[in-house]
């Protein structure tokens, strides 16, 4: 059911899916937009696939981070207030836990650090040559802080395996966040480092949450231009939202020449997402996955950490996506055209009462994008949005904002 490789697509690659059923416990209770359904429903369509079962593909165990990797990026009082909660089913609502978007559940600790136990093993993985590309799904949770839970976020697994990475000889590290929303998180945790490029492309703060992620924040003392927003209109599409990655996204990452690619790839900016308002398809997503995939091996030796994050259509969009993201990193992508196999939407009813989607496209499997190289449109708000951050960061890096890229 795959597609052959494209002459642009790295074939054969290894990829290392780390996976625990119990990741699934992660889960805010009924009705919270976050339900784990979505990772349950990917994995079960990746299976079906026959994904999890190529010769190149391993899934392994890990280890629950512990307190020390934790502390990479975490306070102590945090980690003990998150362990707390977690057992006396308390909020703390100095840590940001027992809101309405955090809200407390029991195991909330153990959970959490499963999470970023993953997502540490997959960077562990990569950085030490057991495998090329490795990927944890239900990973991502950028929006949470040093010492609050945020956003859907407890413990924030991308920033914790970066800053393992950097302990463990790393010097450059590109991060880029494709979620809709800002990867607050891991910005801050990394603002004032210079070891570290984080680029997030999401939907403009002025109209969507955490309000942060506007060009001018571009670094701190010692690492200007190493924070890298792309604050896009809301509406923005597949043409648009690729015609701004191909902008920022590989004049910046060949600029910086990272040892390692640490993505996000929260697919809330589908249209069908209720939380937010782009206008992506699934199809605009899997390019994106794609240029991901060949940046990593043109300029980080091919080493690539996936993590899912948000999307909160969870039948119709997340397991598709993030489907065509496993194959994707496995070296065989999936033509879009491929019917969803009969099992697995049967088992979408059986799980949800929904219909599942019937291909694994949105019916657009080719995005045209016009290329920034091309003109500028001075009148166009998306173009005066890539133009705003290219103002900001490009100098830092030796790179023209008009003209290079």
């Amino acid at each position: 059911m795959s597609g052959t490789p494209s002459q642009e697509t790295p074939a054969g690659c290894g990829l290392e899916v780390l996976w625990d059923d119990r990741l699934i416990t992660y889960d805010f209770g009924s009705g919270h937009p976050l339900n784990p359904v979505r990772v349950e429903l990917t994995m079960a369509l990746a299976r079906e696939f026959g994904l999890l079962d190529r010769p190149n593909v391993r899934v392994v165990p890990f280890e629950t981070a512990d307190d020390k990797l934790l502390g990479l990026v975490h306070d102590e009082g945090y980690i003990a207030a998150v362990k707390r909660c977690g057992e006396t089913g308390l909020p703390d609502p100095r840590h940001g836990i027992g809101s309405t978007d955090n809200p407390v559940f029991l195991g909330m600790h153990d959970a959490s650090a499963l999470v970023a136990g993953a997502s540490v093993a997959a960077a562990r993985a990569v950085w030490t040559g057991g495998s090329e590309h490795a990927a944890n799904i239900a990973g991502g949770l950028h929006h949470a802080l040093a010492d609050a839970a945020s956003g859907f976020c407890v413990y924030n697994d991308p920033a914790i395996a970066i800053a393992w990475l950097l302990d463990n000889g790393a010097e450059r590290v590109a991060y880029v966040d494709v979620d809709v929303h800002h990867g607050d998180g891991v910005q801050a945790a990394f603002y004032d480092d210079p070891r570290v490029l984080t680029i997030s492309l999401h939907e403009s703060p002025r109209t969507l949450f955490p309000g942060t992620g506007f060009p001018g924040e571009a670094g701190g003392p010692g690492a200007e231009g190493t924070a890298v927003n792309v604050a896009l209109p809301p509406g923005t599409g597949d043409g648009q939202w690729l015609r701004a990655f191909d902008a920022i996204v590989p004049p910046l990452l060949e600029a910086f020449r990272p040892e390692i690619l640490v993505t996000q790839h929260g697919c809330d900016s589908h249209s069908l997402d209720p939380l937010a308002h782009l206008t992506l398809s699934v199809d605009g997503q899997r390019t994106a996955y794609a240029r991901l995939h060949r940046l990593a091996h043109r300029l980080a030796g091919g080493r690539w950490l996936v993590t899912g994050g948000g999307g909160y259509e969870l039948v119709q969009v997340v397991p598709r996506a993030w489907t065509h993201l496993l194959a994707e990193a496995a070296g065989g992508p999936i033509d879009p055209e491929t019917a969803t196999p009969d099992p697995w939407r049967e088992f979408v009813r059986e799980r949800t009462e929904e219909i599942a989607p019937r291909r694994m496209t949105d019916g657009t499997a080719e995005v045209p994008v016009a290329a920034w190289a091309d003109g500028i449109d001075p009148a166009s708000p998306l173009d005066q949005a890539v133009l705003a951050t290219r103002r900001a960061v490009f100098p830092e890096h030796g790179l023209d904002p008009m003209t290079d890229g």
